[in-house]
């Protein structure tokens, strides 16, 4: 009797993984919607795992972590819907514009774009330039959520952590209320139908046409595995200043508690980043075998490249989020404290 070694069974069951249906669907759609995948990690971990290393850190007075954890939900719940009100209409424009190129570009933006690949929608160049406008949402509205998620602050404060029998009044211009709810849409197109989709995409076509843009593209298509991690990385600092900014000039934050918010939003950004960058540089380089596997499983499959791209976009959004938002809370609580008394 013939017993299959223990290599080969685990060589069969990973051959069949990389190759399941499932898998190469959901990465099909994260490459589709890059935007929405990190946005849904980062709302995961800013309203469940962050605020509970918060409440964990030790040696941290507690009004410090209860604004922390309001600024962490409150981050979490504006970025989610501002980013989605934006990723989700420029996804559906960027697929308009995939499914009939020569419609919404210029024939020369085609040649130029294309080169040597058999279709456009498979060209290096045109896929960083699509990517660069999916995962932008969260460059175009980092301002707007520094302000909103400073606003909601003290709104949860009163409504999570009352430490009044009465809420203190606030002004027409201070206040901000939610109705409603969030809901997940499945149909992207019910953001824009018909001739409305068309004029909006013929006007990301013009950008796509623009010559200049499209030469510093093709220069840097080289770096299109990591043009998630730099816009992730990118966002966060544009982010991290502008809610530093609008917690020093906020009226309803206490003034003895802003220099500690403060200072956890620049330790958490900054040690992010520079762990961030290390582990991914890391993790790249040890995975390259394994996406090489994957490629070659995959070889006759023509939507291979989306399957790569949405790998790339997985691997920094998860470990972004894991150092931000879990293992540096408890240090940036910590620190920030601690550096806020040392000062005074």
């Amino acid at each position: 009797m013939n017993i299959p070694k223990i290599s080969s069974i685990g060589t069969n069951f990973s051959n069949k993984l990389l190759t399941n249906k499932k898998l190469l669907r959901g990465l099909e759609k994260i490459s589709e919607h890059g935007a929405t995948f990190s946005n849904l990690t980062m709302l995961a971990m800013t309203v469940g795992l962050r605020p509970l290393a918060i409440y964990l850190t030790p040696d941290v007075e507690k009004e410090n972590k209860q604004y922390a954890m309001s600024n962490s939900i409150g981050s979490g719940l504006i970025k989610f819907a501002l980013v989605e009100s934006v990723a989700l209409p420029l996804e559906t424009l960027v697929k308009n514009i995939d499914k009939n190129p020569e419609k919404f570009l210029k024939p020369e933006t085609i040649i130029n774009l294309k080169k040597d690949a058999p279709e456009l929608v498979k060209s290096r160049s045109y896929r960083l330039f699509t990517q660069l406008f999916k995962l932008g949402a969260g460059v175009l509205t980092a301002i707007p959520k520094s302000i909103l998620t400073v606003a909601l602050i003290p709104v949860l404060m009163d409504n999570i952590f009352p430490s009044k029998p009465i809420k203190p009044p606030v002004s027409d211009n201070e206040s901000i209320g939610f109705s409603g709810r969030f809901e997940v849409l499945k149909d992207k197109n019910i953001f824009f139908t018909g001739r409305i989709t068309d004029t909006l995409s013929k006007g990301i076509g013009k950008i796509i046409d623009n010559k200049k843009l499209q030469n510093i593209v093709i220069k840097n298509e080289k770096h299109d595995k990591d043009i998630a991690k730099h816009i992730t990385a990118g966002t966060d600092i544009l982010l991290t200043a502008a809610t530093c900014q609008q917690t020093a000039q906020s009226k309803r934050i206490k003034e003895n508690r802003k220099k500690v918010l403060i200072y956890n939003n620049i330790i958490s950004t900054a040690v992010t980043l520079g762990i961030g960058y290390t582990v991914d540089r890391i993790v790249k380089s040890k995975t390259q075998k394994f996406i090489e596997k994957f490629k070659s499983l995959n070889a006759g499959d023509p939507k291979l490249l989306k399957y790569v791209e949405g790998i790339n976009i997985i691997r920094p959004a998860l470990i972004f989020a894991s150092i931000y938002y879990g293992l540096l809370p408890i240090f940036s609580t910590y620190l920030s404290e601690k550096i806020d008394k040392r000062i005074k």
